[in-house]
């Protein structure tokens, strides 16, 4: 590769490739910078899959981005695009990250200049390949067209959308006379326009730079491979637009640019995007961006049964992950009888129980003493109670674990309610450490079964491993979740299992919960959580 000017032959042999393949496409060179740059963080080398007639090749690529200065920048980071696309025979559909283009870190004027007037496929046929008259009010989307047409795939691209408006004609309108959406778009493998989607729930300072729309947006694509739809980010944590996706509109797959930064034990995102998969029973597509140091990293290929492909790295590094799916997920039989009710019910609170925090959320707790045993914990004497059966191939002395159970309003990055069943490794000896975060396990369970009664239909499994990794083929979840159990002796230590329910119809406010954490922890933890994720 090459490094500070000095270039190998075989870095000079693939440039001079890469230029014939884009110059091939109707693409003007990039830039050295650019080069530099895909060489970095491009860094995987895919052999071709064949999929049967059942099945398609899909791929995610996370990647690493600067913040784009000015239009040029964004234009030819498309070059990045075209140089993934590349020779990735059968793969059907790709997908990019949030912000993929630009970067994050703008204001609202200054992200303006990156911003084009996206057609509402809906309503026109659009394809802008070829079509001068639309060139120069959109170069973006015209480039992105042709990339799909060239590659023959479909393309799955998150950026900016801008709508004039006037606040005579519309209450809306915001004061500057224009709303902003972080926006995905899709194009088929003949360049078409086939899906606009808007953002419904931008996070935190994001709502500075971006509106969101009035009323979710349902996007929804047909292809020759599965009905898919479409979300970013934030949305995956909320009702609307996700679940209606698969529940009334009947969506086999998704595809999710997402800026997603790991918060563990919970929210890894390799861990709670490979659950709502599990969950929703459904292919979930995920591109994450790369920026190590705020720890955006976490992409994956995501199946009803398990991961397909996933990359998570605190490398320099970015990765283009691919694999096969099929076509019609097949979906678990569910048992009409169950309604995550498994476990026993104890009534009241032990002594051995202890709270502590995770993230902004006070846990109840009960620590595993025994290398095997069988506990239960319920919430503050309420009905949503978890049970776990275990056993360790050995009790560590230099790591503890503990049964966990929470049952509230989330209140750190706006409100959304929580019944959450799991087993965590604590990051100390104390056991006010456990819900801290937690990278690294060592202890090895021969097995667990870890049970929940949350009340809840929408309950999302999860499994995460030592140095964050999964392990899709040593666990499994029963339909309608209710437990999540290990398939063998685990392969490695285990960070954390749980049952993650969500209670979409449940708000409750501060002042009528004693199981949100204080003003002074809320205020703490958003500090905390500012200094992750910046606009």
């Amino acid at each position: 590769m090459a490094v500070f000017g000095i270039e190998s032959t075989r870095t000079i042999q693939q440039k001079e490739r890469y230029k014939r393949a884009l110059t091939t496409a109707g693409m003007p060179l990039f830039s050295p910078v650019t080069f530099l740059l895909l060489v970095s963080f491009h860094g995987t080398i895919v052999a071709s899959i064949s999929p049967s007639d059942s099945e398609f090749v899909a791929a995610v690529y996370e990647h690493a981005f600067l913040r784009a200065q000015n239009r040029t920048v964004v234009l030819s980071q498309q070059d990045a695009v075209a140089l993934v696309m590349r020779n990735m025979d059968n793969v059907s559909i790709i997908v990019f990250p949030e912000y993929g283009l630009t970067g994050f870190g703008y204001t609202r004027d200054s992200f303006k200049p990156f911003l084009e007037d996206i057609p509402d496929p809906k309503k026109v046929h659009w394809n802008g390949c070829g079509d001068t008259l639309v060139n120069a009010s959109t170069p973006i989307l015209h480039r992105l067209s042709c990339l799909a047409k060239t590659y023959n795939m479909y393309l799955v691209i998150n950026m900016g959308d801008i709508k004039v408006c006037n606040k005579s004609i519309d209450s809306h309108c915001p004061t500057d006379d224009r709303y902003q959406y972080n926006t995905n778009v899709v194009f088929d493998n003949e360049g078409n326009l086939v899906a606009r989607y808007h953002k419904q729930h931008p996070f935190l300072n994001e709502m500075k730079v971006v509106n969101r729309p009035l009323e979710p947006e349902y996007i929804t694509f047909e292809t020759p491979f599965g009905k898919f739809g479409t979300f970013i980010c934030f949305d995956v944590l909320f009702h609307d637009p996700a679940v209606p996706l698969v529940t009334r509109y009947n969506i086999d797959h998704v595809v999710f640019p997402t800026a997603w930064f790991d918060v563990l034990p919970l929210f890894a995102a390799i861990g709670f995007h490979s659950s709502w998969a599990r969950g929703m029973q459904v292919n979930f597509l995920a591109a994450n961006s790369h920026v190590p140091q705020y720890l955006n990293t976490g992409s994956g290929i995501y199946s009803p049964n398990g991961a397909k492909a996933f990359y998570r790295s605190l490398s320099a590094n970015g990765s283009l992950s691919i694999a096969s799916l099929a076509k019609k997920p097949k979906r678990k039989q569910e048992n009409t009888e169950v309604s995550n009710t498994e476990n026993r019910k104890p009534v009241n609170v032990d002594q051995d129980s202890y709270y502590s925090d995770l993230f902004g959320d006070l846990f109840l707790f009960k620590e595993l003493v025994k290398a095997e045993d069988t506990l239960d914990v319920c919430y503050n004497g309420s009905d949503t109670c978890c049970s776990l059966s275990y056993k360790m191939s050995e009790k560590r002395s230099d790591e503890i674990y503990a049964l966990g159970v929470f049952d509230g309003l989330h209140t750190l990055e706006g409100q959304y309610y929580l019944r959450i069943c799991t087993l965590i490794k604590c990051l100390g000896l104390r056991r006010d450490s456990c819900g801290q975060r937690v990278y690294d396990a060592r202890t090895i369970f021969d097995h667990f079964k870890l049970q929940g009664h949350l009340n809840t239909p929408y309950v999302y499994p999860q499994v995460v491993a030592d140095n964050v990794t999964l392990l899709p083929d040593e666990w499994e979840n029963n339909m309608p979740v209710t437990h999540v159990q290990s398939k063998q002796r685990l392969t490695k230590g285990l960070v954390t299992a749980a049952l993650f329910g969500r209670v979409y119809d449940l708000v409750v406010t501060s002042s009528t919960t004693s199981q949100v954490p204080s003003v002074y922890l809320l205020f703490s933890c958003l500090l905390a959580l500012k200094a992750y994720f910046r606009f």
